[in-house]
């Protein structure tokens, strides 16, 4: 099947997801690559939103963390409360799946606001659970489309810490977990230099050049000694991200492709 930049960017980030691993999803995509990792490779991921929902198994993609499809669908609901102070403070996450509107050379995102906060040029939605997911689990996956005005030199407003200012900055903030371990986009994969914390290219999708990342991303960006090729999403991972795009469409009365 051919495949769009999206859809591959969204198969990469599912695949990272391990079976039966805890997961703390945020809305947008990460919970499309986070479920149709439950679909595919990880039938045992446990989905968990910050509204409450535990084992969360939507049939179609969620709207907001209060849609009702991830109460009605999970195995439990808890108080807000509960999930972050019990589950994610108490190190019960896992994995921590955060979407971004801008993100630095050591992972640390920015969903506040483009430009100067006082007088920002773009107000974003902000930080939700964000900060304490990013904080607190035990690893932290981020997906985001890239571009020069994403993948920036210094954030505009740091709102989730990754690995502070690199090196042992996250251990010196007295953060625990591991922090940011991949960063999935539309051409690549990086993930942190040991030692350094500075996020590194690993893979290049299928057809991607060096040039193309160098030229989307606003600083310089280094590739690792060796970078390997993502393997192509097959037929039966797109045909089950089409069809979950495809029910959430319909469900949520939107076009094709929108979801």
């Amino acid at each position: 099947m051919a495949y769009s930049t999206n859809e591959m960017m969204t198969v990469a980030a599912a695949r990272r997801l391990k079976n039966g691993a805890v997961c703390f999803v945020g809305i947008g995509l990460p919970s499309k690559a986070a479920n149709l990792a439950r679909l595919t490779s990880s039938p045992d991921v446990v989905l968990i939103y910050e509204s409450g929902p535990i084992g969360a198994k939507p049939s179609v993609l969620p709207l907001s963390i209060g849609d009702g499809e991830l109460a009605e669908t999970a195995d439990t609901v808890v108080p807000t409360g509960e999930i972050f102070r019990y589950w994610l403070q108490g190190g019960r996450i896992d994995v921590g799946f955060l979407g971004a509107a801008q993100v630095d050379r050591f992972g640390n995102i920015n969903t506040t606001v483009v430009g100067d906060y006082h007088q920002p040029k773009v107000r974003l939605p902000g930080a939700g659970g964000a900060p304490e997911i990013a904080g607190s689990a035990k690893s932290v996956l981020i997906i985001l489309k890239q571009s020069a005005r994403s993948f920036v030199d210094k954030l505009d407003f740091i709102t989730s810490v990754g690995h502070g200012e690199g090196g042992d900055s996250r251990k010196r903030l007295g953060l625990p977990g591991a922090g940011p371990v991949g960063i999935i986009t539309d051409l690549c994969i990086m993930e942190p230099e040991e030692g350094t914390h500075e996020f590194v290219v690993t893979a290049l999708h299928p057809g991607v050049t060096r040039e193309q990342v160098a030229a989307a991303t606003g600083w310089a960006i280094r590739f690792a000694d060796q970078v390997h090729t993502t393997a192509a999403p097959t037929d039966v991972e797109l045909t089950a991200l089409r069809d979950l795009e495809a029910r959430t469409a319909a469900a949520h009365g939107q076009a094709p492709g929108e979801a």
